[in-house]
């Protein structure tokens, strides 16, 4: 067993399964929808990769039609002010937890090598930041969140 893996229920029983870790993204509360949306898909698109405990098994239909695995867990999606994602921003990075980010600068570039020039640009404390995610222990990503709210 991962220890980012709570431990397996005895079969038969119906308790909900419990991790350790939490995933979560932060979005600021001003986006249009569709940044919103596309924000959380790149923001969470590097977990699997640099954490392949993450994801889960491939799954399949009752037709044997085979799908790619997904997160093994829920991904927890919350929202908050310019100043919120500010201070989240600053507590990932004290507490040294897995993060991305996602600036301002990255609705205008149209591909990966662009993006990373963008933020590569700009010092951490002028980041425009509109969407961080974080992974880890979850006490410490709920400290990172604090005074986020849950994404209606």
């Amino acid at each position: 067993m991962s220890t980012h893996e709570a431990a397996p229920e005895a079969p038969g029983t119906a308790a909900p399964v419990r991790f350790d870790t939490k995933i979560a993204v932060l979005l600021r509360g001003d986006l249009e929808t569709w940044q919103r949306l596309n924000v959380t898909a790149f923001l969470v698109s590097g977990l699997g990769s640099q954490f392949p405990e993450v994801i889960g098994e491939p799954y399949e239909d009752a037709d044997a039609v085979g799908y790619l695995p997904m997160f093994r867990q829920p991904v927890l999606v919350f929202e908050g002010t310019k100043e919120t994602l500010t201070k989240a921003h600053a507590r990932v990075l004290s507490r040294a937890l897995p993060r991305a980010l996602f600036t301002s600068d990255l609705f205008s570039t149209g591909n990966d090598r662009d993006n990373r020039a963008a933020v590569r640009a700009v010092p951490t404390a002028g980041l425009d930041l509109v969407g961080l995610a974080v992974y880890g222990p979850r006490n410490a990503v709920d400290k990172v969140l604090k005074g986020a709210r849950m994404h209606p």
